[in-house]
């Protein structure tokens, strides 16, 4: 009988994961730090989360092995951490280990002083070389303390100067610094598969994002053609599951291909934000089609029995990545019979859909019309085919062994999904977008009014805090908010945002510097205290704020509150300048201060109505705001006739002449309205 560790009293999936290994684990707390400095132990942190495959690798290879186990407690202090639940932990681990070795990745594990401070660091190891570095560490510690003190000083004073601001630049913003940061991203897109020229490939959604905000800024068509490139590619792609939809984590090859299989909330919502936008910009039926699936997805997959989003699906099942979403043709054959041969063809089941011994992922065919011709059949009929094949597949997957559902409830992951249902309810007024965006920002909202002397927790298990909340939480819930205040013109939406705004300028500003930190000034337990400024797969805390103060800024006229956003943008762009492709978010700021806005304001009883026909068109530098009754809100003030519904086109609130129709006010834009599919 396996004997529990103490992680067993923990909730994360994760952490549950690893609770009958024989290694001693302590959860992050005092407890463990305490025993470390009581013993003058070495600690190893190992961090990671419950969909990630190649933490499972080494849980098998190594976590489980009693010999390394033995050497681990001998030496050690361990302690097991989940990156979703402490974010905090795994920026400072990671940035030392990047530090360290010029590479980072999960599971992340980094030894320490018995005070917290890194002396050693890697991702993966097998286990042979795992019970070499472990043992070669404990004998350096023993042997060379002096050297072990020096060496983490160095480190921890490097991770100091990490994601700071620089100095606040004083040249005028203008579009020609965008225009600048464009061209030192043209040579690092695939302009054959979309994205980016390497591999893995990530989707990026907040960098393709500021490449479709440039062209509607420049008015040059290529940044945007890439853009609508990529998302074609990742919808044909193995990346993306044709059969149940949304989105695998990355995909291991250049062209999107073969998926690392665990599926996130965070990119799933990101991902259906972008294709709604793309198909306000284009109207392609594809990008709706895709979006809408994904949404299907996040609801029947990623949503508990309680309500809640959750984190995460794993990338195994039954021991194997990817188990549960590949076939082998004698299955497809057997389970399709006459339809076998047109999936073959669609889902390009020939050498580019093989994956490893016999087993295929699917993928698209590009063009349904052609196929439909081939097979000598309306476009019509061909989809009919399709969606029964899909169907008849989908029943059967659903019978096979699930990957494991990580079932955390994390603030800012369900406010990017909050965004993406407001995002999809503008571009075609789903009902069921629009249903579940309310019902989470009221879910949202309460956890934070229910203790807001605690605000936010960043995780929860079953209704429970598990995690204290991060910056990110604050920022992303805030802009979530404004979003819904643009779907509803509730503007007690706007009001909560503010509350956000107020706590995060109390417990996370730094007046000095004029930014945020990502922890909140009563956390004690980090060896720094650090702020969040690179973008990478969720744009940065520090960008996300600083975009929230200038929307929320621009839609009740607080200068105070623009100012700051243009002080924080000030002072990253000399980082802007040398590294552009991280810091895509800050981007998108800098166009918003320099692109000249619109603001649409729709007041009287018809308000909402006009407002949906306003929305689905691609808008990213107008700001839409109205109300059906008299509001005190400064763009509305003055704005009410009786008895009329109209819409003021208006640019740092100056006004043109008001207008009955969604048509003449686009007019004023000019945008000639148009139908899509």
């Amino acid at each position: 009988m396996r004997t529990p560790n103490r992680l067993i009293n923990e909730s994360s999936p994760y952490l549950l994961q690893h609770a009958y290994n024989p290694v001693d684990w302590h959860p992050w707390g005092a407890e463990a730090w305490t025993k470390a400095r009581e013993e003058n132990k070495l600690v190893l942190i190992s961090i990671g989360y419950s969909a990630c495959h190649w933490c499972h690798v080494m849980e098998r290879e190594c976590f489980e092995d009693a010999e390394v186990a033995e050497v681990m407690n001998t030496h050690f202090i361990n302690i097991k951490v989940d990156r979703e639940e402490r974010p905090d932990v795994d920026q400072i681990y990671m940035l030392a280990v990047q530090l360290m070795t010029g590479s980072g990745g999960w599971p992340l594990n980094c030894i320490t002083l018995p005070d917290g401070r890194p002396v050693f660091g890697g991702t993966y190891f097998p286990r042979r070389r795992w019970l070499h570095v472990l043992q070669q560490l404990a004998e350096y510690y023993r042997s060379q303390p002096d050297d072990a003190l020096a060496f983490a000083a160095r480190i921890t004073e490097a991770l100091r100067k990490l994601e700071q601001p620089g100095t606040e630049a004083t040249a005028s913003l203008s579009l020609d610094i965008a225009q600048t940061l464009y061209q030192a991203w043209q040579p690092h897109l695939d302009r054959t598969e979309g994205g980016f020229d390497r591999s893995p490939k990530f989707a990026l959604p907040n960098s393709l994002q500021f490449l479709l905000n440039y062209a509607v800024a420049s008015g040059q068509a290529e940044p945007a053609e890439h853009v609508l490139l990529t998302l074609r590619k990742m919808a044909y792609g193995g990346i993306y599951d044709q059969i149940g939809g949304g989105f695998a984590r990355y995909s291991t090859d250049a062209r999107w291909h073969v998926p690392h299989f665990e599926k996130m909330l965070y990119d799933n919502a990101q991902l259906i934000s972008l294709y709604a936008q793309a198909y306000r910009y284009k109207g392609d039926p594809l990008f709706r089609s895709i979006a809408e699936q994904t949404f299907q997805f996040v609801v029947r997959e990623l949503t508990s029995a309680n309500g809640a989003l959750c984190a995460a699906l794993d990338a195994d099942s039954e021991g194997e990545e990817g188990r549960f979403y590949v076939w082998t043709l004698d299955e497809l054959r057997h389970l399709l019979d006459a339809d076998y041969d047109l999936a073959v063809h669609y889902f390009r089941l020939d050498d580019a859909a093989h994956w490893e011994e016999g087993k295929y992922i699917l993928l698209r065919h590009a063009d349904e019309q052609a196929l439909a011709d081939a097979f000598n059949c309306s476009l019509t009929e061909l989809q009919l085919r399709l969606d029964r094949i899909r169907q008849r597949l989908l029943e059967v997957r659903n019978q096979r062994p699930r990957p494991q559902r990580d079932d955390k409830e994390i603030t800012s992951w369900c406010a990017l999904m909050i965004s993406a249902c407001c995002d999809a309810y503008d571009a075609w007024n789903d009902p069921n977008c629009y249903a579940l965006a309310l019902e989470q920002g009221q879910r949202n909202w309460e956890h934070f009014s229910s203790d807001p002397d605690l605000g936010f927790a960043h995780s929860r298990m079953n209704d429970k805090r598990t995690a204290p909340g991060f910056l990110e939480d604050y920022a992303f819930s805030a802009e979530a908010y404004l979003n819904l205040y643009r779907i509803t013109f509730d503007e007690t939406w706007i009001q909560r945002a503010r509350a956000l705004v107020q706590f995060a300028d109390e417990h996370f500003y730094d007046a000095q510097r004029g930014t945020y930190y990502y922890t909140a000034s009563s956390e004690q337990s980090l060896i720094v205290r650090m702020a969040e400024l690179s973008d990478d797969v969720i744009p940065a805390s520090g960008s996300a704020m600083a975009r929230l103060l200038w929307r929320l800024g621009r839609l009740t006229d607080d200068t105070s509150l623009i100012s700051r956003s243009e002080r924080m943008l000030r002072s990253m762009l000399d980082h802007m300048n040398r590294y552009p492709m991280a810091y895509s978010n800050w981007a998108n700021l800098l166009l918003e201060h320099v692109v000249p806005w619109q603001e649409l304001v729709v007041a009287g009883p018809e308000a909402l109505a006009l407002r949906q026909e306003l929305a689905r068109h691609f808008l990213p530098f107008a700001l839409l705001a109205g109300s059906t009754k008299a509001s005190t809100l400064p763009l509305l003030q003055n704005r009410f006739v009786e008895n009329q519904t109209l819409i003021y086109v208006c640019h740092n609130q100056v006004c043109q002449q008001p207008v009955h129709l969604a048509a003449e006010a686009l007019r004023f834009l000019n945008i000639t309205p148009a139908s899509k599919e």
